[in-house]
């Protein structure tokens, strides 16, 4: 790829608005994330409600998934995405008028973090779906780094600007974070109208339940999906994070923010490397390969009492991660239909919201069980022992060479 090429897709005005708006939606959720996985924490210093933390934001995203998909291939997906994000605003906004009213309880949080998940089923299809939109089938995979490594740019900050935010005055990361949804509101509503091929206009179950079908039907997608579900799912760390930082590690909000950036700055390294050489060949092994360093990193950050030593497993963890990212984006893209791309990374959107919001809630459970040292470790033994069976149980994903189906 030529050195002019590597940043095709930022030359069309559509991808440009909404690259910019990934980076600020980035950054909000990254900020509101610390500062209601602290605040949750020191309600109830217990580390099972940090899981039911996610468990609140992903139930929403399993109980609507039929609908979700099939709204995001009726309808502009470019208005979806406005109208979401319009009512993920409002629900920063309802945390921060409940941190002024300094309540006590953490049923108010819990229902406003259903609503923010609500929002944010229909959202991510429908940002999924509109980026083949956006940019031609040549510069996709720049697109898709680049909007990965966009992402991961504002985790690197927003983490720590939001604890230090909290560490000043709660409501500062709140109110921080409804503005910037709203400003990336507004952004992705300038997106010129993108041609988009729309499905059946009758909601038969045949048209409802098409994603499923075809990713079931084609097996490197399932393969690639549900690697990262059952991966994420028994090896994230991040919902334990506050339990580090406040009772292992002992470095305050501040610090939890620094502990969630260590991730996003090994995965924008990655993405930046991604961008100046993607991937060509060896794409099934290098999958697997990741998968497996993740689950490596993840049993060192467990077990390291040493802040150093924490900080960099993250990092390696977030590379790590990036790379299957990256790698699955890409099939589920490329091999999906235009007109069946929202249902189908509405199901992709479950198992994504399943990997880590369902897997706080099992890191969660799981600490207020046996401690959360144990709970991650025994979490990253379980993503090592998923490699190995998807890579016999999927061979078609093992043996993939090229991203394309040509």
């Amino acid at each position: 790829m030529r050195a002019q090429d590597r940043f095709a897709a930022l030359r069309h005005r559509g991808f440009a608005l909404y690259w910019v708006a990934i980076i600020l939606i980035g950054f909000a959720l990254q900020m509101q994330t610390v500062a209601v996985g602290w605040q949750v924490y020191e309600l109830t210093r217990n580390p099972f409600d940090l899981g039911l933390v996610g468990l609140s934001q992903f139930a929403p995203a399993l109980l609507l998934v039929l609908v979700t998909g099939p709204v995001a291939d009726k309808f502009s997906r470019r208005r979806i995405i406005g109208v979401c994000l319009g009512i993920q605003a409002l629900c920063a906004l309802g945390l921060l008028a409940i941190t002024l009213g300094a309540a006590e309880g953490t049923l108010p949080i819990f229902a406003l973090l259903a609503l923010f998940g609500a929002a944010r089923a229909f959202y991510n299809p429908a940002r999924q779906a509109i980026l083949p939109n956006l940019v031609p089938a040549e510069d996709l995979g720049g697109a898709i780094a680049l909007s990965q490594t966009a992402s991961q740019v504002a985790t690197i900050s927003g983490p720590m600007v939001g604890g230090l935010l909290f560490g000043i005055l709660p409501a500062l990361a709140y109110g921080a974070t409804a503005l910037f949804l709203m400003i990336a509101m507004a952004l992705m509503l300038l997106i010129p109208k993108p041609a988009q091929r729309r499905a059946a206009a009758h909601a038969t179950w045949k048209m409802i339940s098409g994603g499923f079908r075809f990713i079931w039907s084609e097996k490197v997608v399932l393969g690639a999906i549900s690697l990262d579900l059952f991966a994420v799912l028994l090896g994230g760390a991040a919902a334990l994070l506050p339990v580090y930082a406040s009772d292992i590690l002992e470095v305050g909000p501040f610090g939890l923010g620094a502990l969630r950036s260590a991730m996003a700055v090994g995965a924008i390294l990655m993405g930046g490397l991604l961008i100046l050489r993607p991937i060509k060949q060896h794409a099934g092994h290098i999958m697997f390969g990741a998968v497996c360093a993740f689950g490596v990193f993840t049993l060192v950050f467990a077990l390291s009492t040493t802040v150093w030593i924490s900080v960099v497993a993250l990092m390696l963890m977030g590379c790590a991660d990036m790379v299957s990212v990256y790698v699955r984006g890409m099939l589920v893209q490329l091999w999906t239909p235009d007109e069946l791309r929202g249902r189908v990374n509405a199901v992709n959107g479950v198992f994504v919201g399943a990997s880590n919001e369902l897997g706080g809630f099992r890191a969660g459970t799981m600490a207020a069980l046996i401690g959360p040292v144990a709970a991650v470790a025994v979490g990253a033994a379980g993503t090592l022992a998923v490699t190995g069976l998807w890579m016999r149980g999927f061979p078609e994903l093992r043996r993939i060479g090229r991203l394309t189906r040509t």
